[in-house]
Order: structure tokens, then C-alpha cells, then sequence
């Protein structure tokens, strides 16, 4: 056949392309992204400008790969700046990621999180819902405790003002990541949005605290922190993958604080692990709360979790005192609160 006359004009390659073939060029021929390739690779997925044949790529080699520090640097930069998020730092105390789920045990941080509330302490939690089945998510166990969650930045704003305490779900201040998430049944992996989230201190909060469930990726937020030039945060294997400290186990809190790394070990709080409970029934939280069930594992979790944010907050010096401080305010809660519905 002869194509002299009728040559097809080969199609321009997609700028996408580039950065599929940064990171699946073969063992020897791929490498990590910059943190300038990553930024730029994230606005345009957020931008609508990639084919989905192009993100279902992009995203499960870097899974396979898993991300370096500049990568997710990048990647929350492209995300605040597509998101439009705040840099209202007056607003919030301490930013709170939430979104692992839990399978285990009850999510005992949300009361960690209403407990530093209750005295003062700001706290923004935000997370996602319902990408993993079997998992209960914050958002879904707030109405046990009487609580309405926020559906957007003004009403989470106002209820900052009058709680102290306000939980928002990323599709609504960046519904295109939640969208990515999403992707998680039909890919059978979690994605780097996964992580990222983790990082996106939508209100530019000075103090950031992060729970991850697979140890590698202390480290890798830790840096990512601290390329974002985050003033205070922390990062914790917590229980599930929330932050929440399993006081069972010792924890290592891995943080950064004005662009210096530090590690920090919190002892286990029992001598022997609890056996998990047969089932999940959040109506359990306002009980633990009221002080009209009590359960050890729980508190101690309930202190624990909270401790951790006290000395990531410097309202303690050390780990006895952070841990004393919880514990007096656990004492002095108001029992009143949180009756449920």
C-alpha cells in the first residue's frame, strides 16, 4: 500500500504525557518528580486538563512508586491554590485530618478533639466518608454526640466561633480531589490523594496534627511539612490510620517545628493490649463522655491523643506534663455536654 500521498500527521503529544513518563519510563529510565514537575502535574488534574486514561495512569504509578516529600509538597500547593483555600490562620488553633475511618475501635480522637475544644483550643477536622466499606467515619458518628457537621467554609467558620470545633468534608472545599478519592473502588488502591489531604491545612492553622496507618509515611509527612514551611506539625501511626494514639502500643511522633525535625517516643500506657470490641456502637462516645460507661482502653486513649496535641501546641514542656494537663482537663469536662440524638 502506498502512503506517499495520504501520510497521517502523527498526533501532538499530550503535555500530560511528560509526567506518565517521568515515573513509568522502566526501572532504570523513571525517576520521582520535582517538586516544581509535581506542582505543575497536580494543577493541571485539578484544572480538568488530563484524559481519565491519563490520571488512572499517573496515579497508580505513583502508588507503586509512593511518593517522595517534594511530590506531596507539590501536590498540596497545586491543591490550595485550584481549591481556593483560605490562609485565615486567626481561625484555627490546630488543624485535624480524618480520613482513614475506623474498623477496630470506636474513633476515641473525636473526643480528644472536643476535649481541647471544650478548653479553648480551636480545632478544625477535615476528612472524607464512605470511600472503604466496613469503616466508620467521623462524619457519620458526629450526630451520636449531637453534632451537625459543616457543609461549607462559612458555616464552619461560624460554628469555630461558637464551639471551637468544626468538621467539613473535603467535597465540600475541594470537590475534585474528593472526586479522586472516590476513584478508590474502580482502582482497588488508594492514591496519593490519599495522602495529600492529609497535608492541605485548608485554614493555614500554625499547629497540624495527622494520623497515618503505614509507618513509612511518618517520615514522608514529616518532610513534606516542612517543605510546605508548616510553622508546627505532627504526624503519628495512630490507631487505624487516624490520629489517634493506641495506648496499647508505643508512639512514636515524628514532627517539625519552625523547619527542625524531631522524633519523639510516647511509651505504651498498658502492659498487655486490650482484646478489640465485638462491634462498633458509636452511641458508646456520649456514654464515655457523660461518664456513664466506663472503659479504660477509651480513656486512655481519649488523654493519650489529646497529650500529644497539648505538647505539639506547647501548652507543656514535656510528656508527663502534656499528659497531666489532658487529664485534668478530662476530669473537669463538662459532663452536661454531648447528650446525643
Amino acid at each position: 500500500m502506498n502512503f506517499t500521498h495520504h501520510e497521517q500527521t502523527p498526533h501532538p503529544e499530550h503535555p500530560f504525557a511528560e509526567y506518565i513518563r517521568i515515573l513509568g519510563k522502566g526501572k532504570k529510565g523513571s525517576r520521582p518528580l520535582t517538586q516544581d514537575e509535581a506542582y505543575q502535574a497536580m494543577k493541571m488534574i485539578l484544572a480538568d486538563e488530563v484524559l481519565p486514561i491519563q490520571l488512572g495512569a499517573f496515579l497508580m504509578l505513583m502508588r507503586v512508586k509512593e511518593e517522595t516529600p517534594e511530590e506531596l509538597a507539590g501536590f498540596v500547593l497545586a491543591a490550595r491554590e485550584s481549591c481556593n483555600l483560605t490562609s485565615d490562620r486567626a481561625l484555627v488553633d490546630l488543624d485535624w485530618s480524618s480520613y482513614a475511618g475506623k474498623r477496630r475501635h470506636l474513633p476515641w480522637f473525636l473526643l480528644s478533639a472536643l476535649l481541647l475544644a471544650e478548653n479553648g483550643i480551636s480545632v478544625f477536622m477535615h476528612g472524607a466518608g464512605g470511600h472503604s466499606a466496613g469503616r466508620l467515619y467521623t462524619q457519620e458518628v458526629l450526630k451520636y454526640l449531637g453534632l451537625e457537621y459543616s457543609s461549607s467554609i462559612e458555616q464552619t467558620k461560624q460554628q469555630l466561633e461558637q464551639q471551637h470545633f468544626s468538621y467539613l468534608s473535603l467535597e465540600h472545599f475541594c470537590p475534585k480531589l474528593h472526586d479522586i478519592i472516590e476513584l478508590r473502588p474502580l482502582l482497588g488502591l488508594r492514591s496519593p490523594v490519599h495522602t495529600l489531604v492529609r497535608l492541605l491545612n485548608p485554614f493555614n492553622a500554625e499547629y497540624s496534627i495527622q494520623g497515618i496507618f503505614h509507618p513509612g509515611y511518618r517520615p514522608v509527612h514529616q518532610q513534606a511539612a516542612a517543605l510546605l514551611q508548616q510553622p508546627h506539625a505532627a504526624v503519628l501511626k495512630g490507631e487505624g490510620g487516624e490520629t489517634e494514639r493506641n495506648p496499647d502500643m508505643e508512639c512514636l511522633v515524628q514532627s517539625v517545628h519552625n523547619g527542625e525535625l524531631f522524633d519523639e517516643n510516647w511509651p505504651a500506657l498498658f502492659a498487655r493490649r486490650h482484646v478489640k470490641p465485638e462491634e462498633l456502637d458509636p452511641r458508646q462516645l456520649p456514654l464515655i463522655w457523660q461518664g456513664s460507661a466506663e472503659d479504660e482502653f477509651a480513656e486512655s486513649s481519649i488523654i493519650g491523643t489529646a497529650a500529644i496535641a497539648l505538647k505539639l501546641l506547647g501548652k507543656a514542656n514535656t510528656q508527663q506534663q502534656a499528659h497531666q494537663l489532658a487529664t485534668d482537663y478530662w476530669l473537669s469536662r463538662d459532663k452536661e455536654k454531648f447528650a446525643g440524638s
